[in-house]
């Protein structure tokens, strides 16, 4: 599961990029953010600073300051933002590409059945979630309907 922490993320960088597909987009306050996505105000300042640091946003200071998408929503990738906000995403430490720890109950890696199940599982994850951008998720539709429910298969 994803954390609140990467939930309010994904919120206050749909709010920015809504605002960036604006004609004339303007930079937006920490409690405009909040606001618009319905996120506390308290929790956004820590995570708009780790999204700035990874280069998806920019603070501008000032009267008419504020955070503004920088990058195309084509080009933020889900899962780097999964990681940065919330860390590896493997479900096992010998799994992860950037976290790798061998297992310490594990006795042989090459042989270990757990280990192979979860590597074929989470390969299907990756290549979903690999693929998957903001723009994605600004113009979810059909599919999120069918796994929801709201519509008949």
């Amino acid at each position: 599961m994803i954390t609140q922490k990467m939930k309010y993320a994904l919120k206050a960088l749909l709010t920015l990029a809504d605002e960036a597909a604006k004609p004339r987009p303007e930079p937006l306050t920490i409690e405009e953010i909040a606001r618009r996505s319905g996120t506390p105000k308290r929790f956004l300042e820590h995570i708009l600073l780790e999204v700035r640091n990874a280069g998806i946003i920019a603070s501008i200071r000032g009267r008419s300051g504020g955070y503004s998408l920088i990058k195309a929503p084509g080009e933020v990738s889900i899962s780097e933002l999964l990681r940065t906000i919330d860390g590896p995403i493997a479900p096992l430490p010998c799994l992860s590409r950037r976290a790798y720890q061998r297992c310490e109950d594990c006795v042989d890696e090459a042989s270990c059945r757990i280990r192979k199940v979860f590597a074929e599982v989470f390969w299907s994850y990756l290549v979903i979630i690999d693929s998957l951008t903001l723009e994605d998720m600004l113009r979810s539709g059909a599919v999120a309907e069918q796994v929801l429910g709201t519509v008949e298969v």
